[in-house]
């Protein structure tokens, strides 16, 4: 195993405790990783005057790749979201979050597998707004590109080809956004032709989501735009026992970026009862993102052992273990 240099940001809230977890783990697993600790969001505020400082920027395009844990954003006033800002200053433009059903996870759906692909850099995430104070009128401009749109399709079908997925499905709203979700679609079908071993349709974005709470087994990969996408990811989340249990990666051309898409939670910052499963699972993406996808496997299998066996689980998952000592319980079977 090569060894490899990584920026580390614990983030805020519940982030420190889940990152320390996450740690013990891959050490345990052997993960050759020297990590570059820097901070962002609100404990980067109080010590820096920033969220998000020059020396974690200089960091992450050193270090090509970092694990990030939950950062906190102000709703509606406050500091620019971190993650818009990450994802937009190092063009990150795809964010892959798989949702699966984990064994001992008592969910609804108990055959679920998708992978969502959300373009993260366009759209009404753009950041285009403005506001006329004499009309007290506000605007948001949704901007959609080909290149923006013909980058995460191919992206999408890359990697269901790469990892033997077999069909993809397009989320839009062409049918009322005739320009913007027209132009997405029509990108979309285009680039399909190119991937004749892969099943390809589209899905009205509302159609789509009563599809996806009756029949979520029906769904291998989902490829949208950006607002759809955060809506979707969240939802397919939901299906297999909320955000808690779901990864994600924002990559890029030049950086990858591996985050707990979940909050920081603050209501129970420091009581050690977080379930680090989503930090742990994003750090295995970020193993394979490295080339280590053997230990990678290891490490879910760990996980998996421990759901499925369920003696040891965080409240979340009703049962009574910190967050330290589900990371303990995964780590003793890596050691064994």
């Amino acid at each position: 195993m090569a060894r490899h240099r990584v920026t580390l940001i614990p983030g805020d809230g519940i982030g420190p405790e889940v990152t320390r977890a996450v740690l013990h783990v891959l050490e345990a697993a052997g993960a050759e990783i020297d990590w570059d600790w820097q901070q962002a969001g609100s404990a980067a505020l109080e010590t820096h005057g920033t969220p998000l400082p020059d020396s974690l920027l200089e960091s992450i395009r050193r270090n090509r790749v970092a694990l990030k844990g939950p950062v906190s954003t102000p709703v509606s006033t406050g500091f620019r979201s971190v993650n818009v800002t990450l994802r937009q200053t190092f063009d990150l433009y795809a964010n892959v979050r798989p949702s699966r059903t984990l064994p001992g996870v008592l969910t609804r759906f108990p055959e679920v597998d998708i992978v969502l692909f959300r373009e993260n850099t366009e759209g009404l995430y753009a950041g285009i707004e403005s506001y006329d104070e004499n009309l007290e009128l506000a605007e948001a401009v949704a901007r959609i590109s080909r290149r923006g749109s013909e980058r995460i399709i191919r992206f999408a079908f890359e990697y269901a080809r790469q990892h033997g997925r077999r069909k993809i499905t397009l989320a839009h709203k062409a049918n009322i956004l005739k320009k913007t979700s027209g132009l997405f679609l029509e990108v979309g079908r285009q680039i399909a032709r190119e991937y004749p071993d892969i099943a390809f349709e589209d899905k009205i974005i509302d159609n789509l989501c009563m599809q996806l709470v009756m029949r979520p087994e029906t769904f291998d990969c989902i490829v949208t735009t950006n607002l759809f996408g955060d809506i979707l990811s969240d939802l397919c989340a939901g299906l297999v026992g909320g955000l808690g249990l779901v990864p994600g990666a924002n990559i890029g051309d030049e950086v990858a970026i591996f985050e707990a898409v979940h909050g920081s939670a603050p209501d129970i910052a420091g009581q050690n009862r977080a379930n680090p499963t989503a930090l742990l699972l994003s750090a295995t993406m970020m193993l394979e993102h490295l080339g280590e996808r053997e230990l990678a496997c290891r490490i879910q299998n760990a996980l998996h052992d421990v759901l499925r066996e369920g003696r040891i689980r965080t409240p979340d998952l009703g049962g009574t273990a910190s967050t330290m000592q589900f990371a303990e319980a995964i780590a003793e079977r890596l050691t064994k």
